[in-house]
This record gives C-alpha cells, structure tokens and sequence, in this order.
C-alpha cells in the first residue's frame, strides 16, 4: 500500500463535511492581511484630511480644507474671466448686429444653447419643439404672439410672461367664455374657428359661430382672425395651436380661457446669457 502525504491535512478543520468535501481553517495569506490593514489606515487618514464625517449642519470639514464646491467655483470663475471679454461685448453690440460678427455669432449660439438647455429645455424641450398638451411653444415654428424678430425674443425671454414679479412682463389675459356666452354660443364659435384652419365638426354651426366671434373675439383676434402680437393675441387661422386644435380643446380654451407663466429671466442670468439664448431660439428657425 503507497501512502500519500496530503498537506491539507496538517490544517484544522472547521468540523464541516459536505459530500466528503472537508472544510479547512486556513489563516488568510499575509500579503492579503496586510493590504486590508494598509487600507483601514489609509481610510483613516483620508477622513482626517478630507471632508467624510457629516455633522448636523455640515461635514467635518479635514485638515487639508478641499472642497468640490470650492473647486467648482474655481473652475466657473476661470471660464467667466476667459470670456470676459466676448462677454462685454455681446452685452454691449446691437441684438440686430450679432449676426455680422461671426466670431461673436458662434459664440452667442454656443454659449445660449447652453443656456438653453440648462435653464429652457425643462418646459420648451430639448429641442426647443414645446409640449403642447402643458401649453410650452413651440419654438422652431414662425408662430410667435409677441413677435420672433431677435429684439423681441430678448424681450420676452428678459422680463417673461404673465408673471407678478416683472413690471415688464408681456401680459395679455382671455377671459373665461363660459360665463359670458350663452349655451350653444360656444360649440358655434369653437366650430367656426376650426373652420378657419381645417374642417369643423358641424358646418351648420359655422355660420352662427362667425356671428359669436365678430362680437366677442374680432376685437384681440381680429376680424381675420390672424391675431395681434402686439396684444399677444394667437392667430386662429392657420394650424398652429398652443394648446391643441382638436374640438374639445378648443370647447376647454374657449369656457375656461388659458393663462401661460414665463418667469422673468433678467435677475436670473446677464445680459450677455439672455443676448446668447435669444440668439440661439432666434438662430433655430422659426424667429422673423
């Protein structure tokens, strides 16, 4: 009989069996043990030198004072020292004459589609094509209700729309027609207007529609119904609505009127950011 010396055997074991299988109490290897015990003192030392235990008002803050913030803010104020310049002058050039400037135009578009996204895009989209359903324009299209040329744009983008903290807020306000018509008033006038665009859901109401809205809409909409942006009164004749064009919509805008908010943007962001945003919106398309 050959024996064969089986060097497992000269560990413990932990007194477990498994199929014949023997499990063994073998001391973890030291290169392992000491990799585990470097890094408990490294992790020590880390807390020591950096911001890790948080506290009831803030973290402790380490011996080495760093901070992510601070650095961010380091690298923000090193960019905007960079620009400074380019800055100035946006702030300072004619809306009309950016686009004669080419550096000064890419600049302006780079930099506010920036903008754009960063502070725009959570209502108009990230591509600036609105949602409908929630009443946010579309921005690519030529429907503008205050007006798309670059000077517009900027102006309503610096104080906003409809809101109470702008005195130079565009405001316009519709009133609620369901407590000013009387019944069936408003299926008629809600059936003319769709026929000024497409095909409306009775005919037979159109004429009678036609006589509702010369008295009670012609005076914002206009007796074309084609609006007025200085009054921020859309154009109801062609296909382009903000909150749907559909007869039920339309039975809702009418009853109940629409009343959108834009925030003011003048004491949120500089001159040179709401100058490089409606640069960018104007630069998208649909601006005059």
């Amino acid at each position: 009989m050959n024996a064969r010396k089986d060097d497992d055997l000269d560990y413990e074991t932990t007194g477990h069996i498994w199929d014949g299988i023997r499990e063994y109490n073998k001391p973890l290897p030291r290169w392992w043990l000491w990799t585990f015990y470097a890094t408990i003192v490294w992790g020590v030392g880390y807390t020591i030198a950096y911001p890790a235990w948080p506290g009831i008002k803030e973290a402790t803050p380490g011996l080495l004072g760093f901070s992510t913030r601070a650095q961010v803010a380091e690298d923000i104020a090193a960019v905007e020292a960079a620009n400074a310049e380019i800055n100035a002058k946006l702030a300072s050039v004619e809306l009309t004459a950016i686009a004669d400037d080419p550096e000064l135009l890419t600049y302006a578009t780079q930099a506010g589609g920036a903008v754009f996204r960063t502070w725009c895009a959570q209502c108009h989209g990230s591509g600036a094509a609105g949602v409908q359903a929630a009443g946010y324009p579309n921005l690519l299209d030529d429907a503008w209700l205050w007006g798309g040329d670059i000077e517009s744009i900027h102006q309503t983008i610096a104080h906003g729309i409809r809101n109470e903290n702008d005195p130079d807020a565009r405001w316009s306000e519709m009133p609620a027609f369901g407590e000013l018509l009387e019944d069936g008033e408003i299926p008629a006038v809600v059936n003319y207007v769709m026929s000024l665009s497409g095909e409306p859901m009775d005919a037979s109401l159109v004429a009678q529609g036609q006589e509702v809205y010369d008295i009670n809409c012609s005076g914002c909409h206009g007796e074309d119904a084609a609006g007025d942006i200085y009054q921020g009164a859309p154009n109801l004749s062609d296909a382009i609505w903000l909150y749907g064009g559909d007869y039920d919509t339309l039975v809702e805008t009418v009853t109940y009127s629409r009343f959108g908010v834009m925030p003011s943007w003048a004491d949120r962001l500089s001159d040179a950011e709401i100058r490089a945003v409606a640069t960018y919106v104007h630069g998208l398309g649909g601006g005059e």
